[in-house]
């Protein structure tokens, strides 16, 4: 008989501590894909309504803080129920608020239809009133008598100058009430748009906004330079001091970031911890402006936590990458992220912050 020994010891069995570590990396990829499917969700919320979307997303990254690769079933099935729930509320928000902006449009579509019916009844009423006038002239073209026909003439002419000025005075009436009516819901359209152009949490652009500057300018074959810039090792911030502070820096961050930039640059969060910056101008003016943009933003940040401020060193790794038509924006944004990850991966070989950076800080 073979002894339990020698069964365990033979070469078959060893394939059991591969499958277990196979086993580990699967979970792992799991809880990366899970990760990575949350954040998605959110900053697609974030797209489709900019409102209530910042929510979504940061109700998301929070949860997703919380799940490990080692997490038990119980606690992964209250994490299933907790996303569930963020998207279920997120998808009740949205809906109240495109009904809200949906009332508005209608109200503004009935104003419209309640004006032009005043219109109809007035040019109805003074076609009547010309009516009447018309009659009479007829009448006084039959009249012998110069004496009443000069008082019928005189009385015909006073009603059609009342109906001219009762005419004047109700159209502007109607013309005053609709600008402002105009006026109103431009205001609320200029809000709305601006809420939608506008990264909730930062105040920089949005994705959405950006992507259309960026295709009008692919369309007219213009020349400009792209940059992504991105937080290196900003999973730590959040990981090591919570979301708060992480929501801190980045907003400490974009701040920085539109400071750092000309005017007419045009300054967007593109997702995450990672931004975008379109510079209309050739490479080389551009590669002069990421180096400022670079020595300003990096070095340390103060932000508030649960026991007092913490003081987080803030590197970046920047992407640039000049239009060359006729690429498609996506090989536009491919090339840049592409250098992005080339200086992040030089980085981690142990460049260091630009010393410019390190004195902004120290003064600031």
């Amino acid at each position: 008989m073979i002894s339990i020994r020698k069964y365990l010891e033979a070469p078959s069995v060893q394939v059991v501590r591969p499958r277990q570590r196979a086993g580990g990396e699967l979970a792992a990829m799991f809880d990366h894909a899970y990760r990575s499917a949350l954040g998605e969700m959110g900053r697609a919320g974030a797209d489709v309504c900019a409102a209530t979307g910042a929510d979504l997303a940061h109700r998301l990254t929070e949860l997703s803080g919380k799940i490990r690769a080692d997490v038990e079933a119980a606690a992964l099935q209250e994490s299933d129920n907790a996303v569930q729930a963020a998207l279920q509320d997120w998808g009740r928000r949205t809906a109240r608020h495109f009904q809200q902006k949906a009332g508005e449009v209608k109200e503004m579509l009935l104003a419209m239809a309640r004006t032009a019916e005043c219109v109809g009844e007035r040019d109805q009423r003074c076609a009547r009133q010309i009516d009447e006038v018309t009659a009479q002239l007829r009448r006084i073209a039959s009249l012998d008598d110069i004496t009443q026909m000069r008082a019928s003439i005189e009385k015909s002419a006073t009603e059609l100058k009342t109906s001219i000025e009762r005419l004047n005075v109700e159209g502007k009436a109607v013309i005053d009430a609709m600008q402002a009516k105009v006026v109103t819901f431009q205001v609320k359209l200029e809000e709305a748009e601006q809420l939608a152009s506008l990264d909730s949490l930062t105040r920089l652009r949005s994705r959405l906004w950006v992507e259309g500057q960026l295709e009008q300018r692919i369309a007219s074959a213009t020349n400009f330079s792209i940059a992504i810039v991105d937080i290196d090792g900003f999973k730590g911030v959040n990981d090591t001091y919570g979301h708060v502070a992480g929501d801190e820096v980045l907003r400490q961050f974009a701040r920085e970031l539109r400071s750092a930039c000309r005017s007419t640059d045009i300054v967007g969060r593109w997702g995450g911890d990672e931004f975008l910056i379109v510079m209309d101008c050739e490479l080389a003016a551009a590669e002069a402006q990421i180096e400022r943009v670079r020595a300003w933003v990096c070095g340390p940040y103060t932000v508030e936590g649960t026991a007092g401020q913490i003081r987080i060193e803030v590197s970046a790794s920047i992407g640039l990458a000049a239009f060359a038509s006729p690429e498609t924006l996506e090989q536009l944004l491919n090339r840049a992220d592409s250098a992005m990850y080339r200086n992040k991966a030089a980085a981690k070989q142990g460049t260091a912050l630009p010393a410019a950076a390190r004195e902004r800080r120290k003064t600031a």
